[in-house]
């Protein structure tokens, strides 16, 4: 009978021992081993030993079913073609039962060792994919699950082609290989969980899990239908174990997107600020990268996200304004210590361009991300008067030494262009006009009445003593650098014309000889400009 087994005639094997049970519980019962217990038991062992071996040879040859190129169709039958013969030679165990055995005459249960042997067969296919380490391929959970999701997919064609032919219907076999695979799929990927993955380990897993799995490219795949249906399998993860997997996630990202800011300001050190490559513009405004990599960085991590789960996009989205509210100060503080530490003329432009560019972000956040962008705002209104106190800072440093000349007596007789303090304020003001409304029209409008301020403030300090003509000479003087100044300034976009008369109203008092006209202008002086008192 061994023999028999071991050429796989298993038929023949299964008559054999069968006669021999019958034999050895007719002996039994007709009480032939009354005075030889020990002969049977022995032979109930020796029954018993034969029935193991074809069920081992029956796990060999469903295990083997898989493995082997070819599908032997005809074992195939002739095991199903057993079990049928078994399950009909012992239909229960009740005369087992009562005859105080349990080694004849019990079912074997080969339909359910034969699902076993799946189960066992779906878990060694699982385990034998190949997958390299990650110091050899830093994408080996990619190539891990593209090998996996390849091989199984050519063991489920091969069932559907060639071995659910081999057995009636009853059996099921497509969807017992499926369900099968999907225990031992399930139990891998909880494995590969346990492993420290990185953030994008992380999603390469989320993403097989929530886009291939079920997807054309695996278990969906077209030439699979209709035979392997997946509408009845169990979730692949436990709802708990697809939490922390999302968790761990977003807990990686949290890193991911503090670097990829990180790098955003060390590209604006390194390749503009130290370099001091002049702003780009966009139309008419200065332009600086900094919304459009933000945005780009947010939208891609949501796209991503969101092709695994709304809920971790808008996780995604939560965690990336978190990480701006702590970018934007760590960027001012940089931008601001660089900008008192250099005396660059790309400070201006600078200002002007990363000014538009957050304007830009907030808005692009609330309008494609609808982000409540209330915290953000407040940063960058602190941010925004910040920059903009550097900005007057370095203007009144500039443009003092020409305004301390002014009416003293070697400005009087200097012969300098009458255009260098508009010149030394252009410096900065010229790039006003690039900013985006209305935040420059209200800086260069501060910028105009500092100018006029300080102009005065600097004339009406000093008491001297004129002849007539000197006294024209200052006033034309005045009169000139005055027009020269407001004219740059209305030239680069600002409105404020009310305050061209008021340094003509002092140059005119300067050069009027008679008190009651001088009386006069300085009323209304007084009345056009009531802080000039």
């Amino acid at each position: 009978i061994n023999e028999l087994i071991q050429k796989r005639q298993l038929l023949e094997a299964f008559a054999s021992t069968k006669l021999l049970e019958d034999e050895t519980i007719f002996e039994r019962d007709a009480e032939k081993y009354k005075d030889n217990p020990q002969e049977f038991v022995r032979k109930s062992k020796d029954v018993d030993l034969l029935y193991n071996s074809i069920t081992n040879a029956i796990q060999s040859i469903v295990e083997g079913t898989l493995e082997d190129p070819t599908v032997q169709g005809t074992m195939l039958t002739s095991m199903v073609t057993l079990i049928a013969r078994e399950e009909a030679a012992h239909p229960n165990t009740d005369s087992a039962a009562d005859s105080g055995s349990d080694l004849l005459g019990r079912p074997r249960k080969w339909r359910e060792m034969w699902r076993e042997a799946i189960n066992e067969s779906a878990k060694k296919r699982v385990l034998k994919t190949p997958m390299v380490s990650k110091e050899e391929e830093s994408s080996w959970l990619h190539l891990h699950l593209n090998f996996l999701q390849k091989n199984l997919r050519e063991d489920l064609l091969k069932i559907k082609l060639s071995v659910k032919k081999c057995y009636p219907e009853e059996y099921q076999v497509c969807d017992t290989y499926v369900e099968a695979f999907h225990k031992a799929i399930a139990s891998h990927l909880q494995r590969l969980c346990q492993k420290p993955l990185d953030f994008n380990e992380l999603y390469t897993l989320l993403s097989w899990v929530a886009n291939t799995y079920h997807s054309e490219l695996f278990l969906g795949h077209p030439d699979l239908k209709p035979e392997v249906k997946t509408e009845n399998l169990s979730l692949l993860l436990t709802p708990a174990d697809w939490d922390k997997l999302k968790s761990d996630y977003i807990a990686s990202a949290k890193e991911k997107i503090k670097s990829y800011f990180g790098n955003i300001l060390r590209l604006e050190v390194t390749e503009k600020w130290e370099k001091e490559v002049h702003s780009e513009a966009k139309g008419n405004l200065y332009h600086a990268s900094l919304s459009f990599d933000i945005q780009t960085i947010i939208g891609e991590h949501m796209k991503l996200s969101g092709a695994i789960s709304r809920s971790l996009e808008t996780k995604m989205l939560e965690l990336c304004v978190t990480e701006l509210l702590e970018f934007i100060p760590r960027f001012e503080k940089e931008f601001m210590a660089w900008s008192t530490a250099q005396d660059s003329p790309s400070f201006a432009p600078y200002f002007v361009a990363y000014i538009n560019s957050f304007h830009d972000l907030i808005s692009g956040l609330e309008t494609e991300f609808k982000v409540n962008t209330e915290e953000l705002q407040k940063i960058l209104v602190a941010l925004t008067r910040n920059f903009t106190n550097i900005f007057l800072t370095k203007l009144r440093t500039k443009t003092q030494p020409h305004l301390k000349k002014v009416f003293t007596k070697d400005w009087i007789l200097d012969t300098e262009r009458p255009d260098s303090l508009a010149s030394a304020v252009s410096q900065f003001s010229k790039h006003l006009q690039h900013m985006r409304e209305p935040t420059g029209q209200e800086l260069l409008r501060e910028v105009h009445r500092y100018m006029v301020r300080e102009y005065i403030a600097q004339v009406i300090k000093y008491r001297w003593k004129m002849n007539g003509e000197t006294r024209q000479e200052v006033s034309k003087k005045m009169d000139l650098e005055a027009t020269i100044l407001h004219n740059t300034l209305v030239d680069q976009g600002s409105d404020c014309d009310w305050l061209i008369p008021a340094v003509r109203h002092i140059a005119r008092i300067i050069r009027e000889k008679r008190k009651e006209k001088i009386k006069e202008y300085v009323q209304k002086l007084c009345q056009n400009y009531p802080d000039i008192r």
